[in-house]
């Protein structure tokens, strides 16, 4: 891309390393456009792999989980409620220490530093070198999180040390579990990060490397090595800004057709509604930010299951057949019908319908035109329902169809007032990924009869945009995008949780000089 223009674009299948895949959309986007790789200012990738890890159980560190909240925080041990198997690819080297506050700020304990001292060496001794610290309250007061990882830091020098407050919200399983699960990602997300870095260099790109992260913005790649887990949501995020950017439109329903799902979120002003509840990620709640997506099972490669004896059926029953679950995903092109396969899939019957050109249609088996329209019509049932129980307010709502299956969204569902293709749609997930800005959020917990609200406020808005700038941001174009506020009737006074949010350009392209805060140490004004 040369500013808003998409100059080339392309799309490549997965490779086995997708580095190498990563690589030759670069080089097939560079010769396109007859551009020297010496000429990019930067680079910006979307990445699935820490999503696919989790769901897989696969590449995951041990962890050694650091509970900060004794006495009172032993009730539920960590990783309460995790699947078995991912438990125990995590592995149960818990310590459950004195430390944490209350709701208030005061002392639940004294952090016992002796005994983070020992938990510190053990782990060292059992070559557990991924540590998560979780501390009661530390999105209030972070200071006893700081201090038990500079012991464990000293104790334990090869150590990767994982802090609560950096990455979750207030609710302490949940932002505990983001923290393990964090953790566990620390050897791959190095490795993948250095690998997307040597494949750049070795096609001559040496601009700086950004990794787009939950929200739909930009963090450098050393801080994505640090917490991957912030960009586990990008997928849809990137689609979502993509299909703004393309279109102009920043109110909407996105609809997200992949070869597996088509993954449905919502836009407000420009960017994807936040999820307000705990997130499942790989069967672990977790509270740390996401979009608020619905993900359906239809997608290019979704299996069609239905008899061949009912190909050419005059009738089709609504239990005659199943649209999923399942999907041949990537390689349809050797198990679709369309490319000589044995599988029908609703790419098949899409071609058959008209509705999109591609492979070889005289593969297709004899499909009736009541079976080809019984099945198209479910697929669009299965939208429809997807359109509602996303929406939130009455009235038809506009609807953006992109990604490479989006030939499966009809012209017209109820519910959608209109339906928009951008040009680029199938590559939306990309232009997403390359316009997103660098963002930061500030986190506070303040009390209005302390300070005034206005001044409390503003003062929250400064910091939101200045970290922007300290990220990479252009100080000229930062600004907040988000401003969410929730009265704690439970403390004294009149106390409320205040989330700013906000981002600007980079400048440059140049490498961030200091990470993004994610959510920072909150305080209590």
């Amino acid at each position: 891309m040369r500013g808003h223009e998409v100059v080339a674009w392309t799309k490549q299948p997965t490779t086995a390393e997708v580095s190498l895949g990563v690589a030759a959309a670069i080089d097939a986007v560079l010769t396109q456009a007859g551009v020297q790789a010496q000429a990019i200012s930067s680079v910006m990738i979307g990445t699935t792999h820490f999503a696919n890890a989790l769901v897989e159980r696969n590449r995951l560190d041990k962890v050694g989980v650091l509970r900060l909240a004794s006495p009172s925080g032993e009730a539920l041990p960590p990783m309460t409620g995790w699947p078995e198997d991912l438990a125990a690819c995590v592995g149960r080297h818990v310590y459950l220490l004195r430390g944490g506050y209350e709701l208030d700020g005061r002392e639940i304990s004294a952090l016992d530093a002796d005994a983070v001292r020992q938990a510190a060496r053990d782990l060292r001794g059992r070559g557990v070198d991924a540590i998560a610290i979780c501390s009661a309250f530390a999105p209030i007061n972070a200071d006893m999180e700081e201090r038990a990882a500079a012991i464990v830091r000293r104790e334990h020098p090869r150590a990767s040390v994982s802090l609560s407050h950096t990455l979750g919200r207030l609710g302490f399983i949940e932002r505990e579990n983001a923290t393990i699960l964090n953790a566990a990602l620390t050897t791959l997300a190095a490795a993948v990060i250095a690998s997307l870095e040597q494949a750049l260099h070795a096609i001559g790109v040496e601009a700086p490397l950004y990794i787009s992260q939950n929200d739909g913005t930009l963090i450098s790649a050393t801080q994505a090595a640090a917490t991957p887990v912030l960009t586990i949501g990008s997928g849809p995020t990137n689609s979502m800004r993509g299909a703004a950017f393309l279109t102009g439109v920043k109110d909407a329903i996105v609809m997200d057709v992949g070869g597996t799902t088509t993954d449905i979120g919502v836009l407000s002003n420009g960017f994807p509604r936040e999820s307000s509840i705990a997130v499942d990620i790989g069967g672990v709640r977790t509270n740390f930010r996401m979009p608020d997506i619905l993900a359906i099972g239809l997608g290019g490669g979704t299996r069609i299951h239905l008899a061949p004896e009912l190909y050419d059926a005059d009738d089709l029953g609504a239990d005659s057949f199943r649209v999923g679950p399942g999907s041949v995903g990537f390689r349809i092109t050797e198990e679709g019908m369309l490319f000589g396969g044995a599988t029908l899939t609703a790419s098949d019957v899409a071609a058959a319908q008209g509705h999109v050109r591609f492979g070889d249609p005289s593969r297709l088996p004899p499909l009736s035109p009541q079976v080809r329209a019984a099945i198209w019509t479910r697929f669009q049932t299965i939208l429809e329902d997807g359109v509602d129980r996303m929406k939130t307010t009455r009235g038809d709502a506009t609807i953006l169809a992109v990604g490479g299956g989006a030939f499966l969204i009809p012209d017209a569902l109820k519910g959608a007032a209109r339906v928009i293709r951008p040009p680029h749609a199938g590559v939306a997930n990309a232009v997403g990924a390359a316009i997103a800005q660098v963002g930061a959020q500030v986190d506070h917990i303040i009390d209005y009869a302390k300070v005034a609200r206005a001044d409390a406020l503003q003062a929250m808005r400064d910091e939101a945009c200045g970290r922007v700038v300290a990220a990479g941001g252009d100080a000229a174009s930062a600004h907040v995008v988000e401003v969410d506020e929730v009265y704690l009737s439970y403390l004294p006074g009149r106390a409320a949780q205040v989330r700013v949010r906000a981002v600007g350009d980079l400048v440059g392209g140049r490498a961030p000089v200091a990470p993004i805060a994610e959510s920072g140490a909150r305080h209590a004004y």
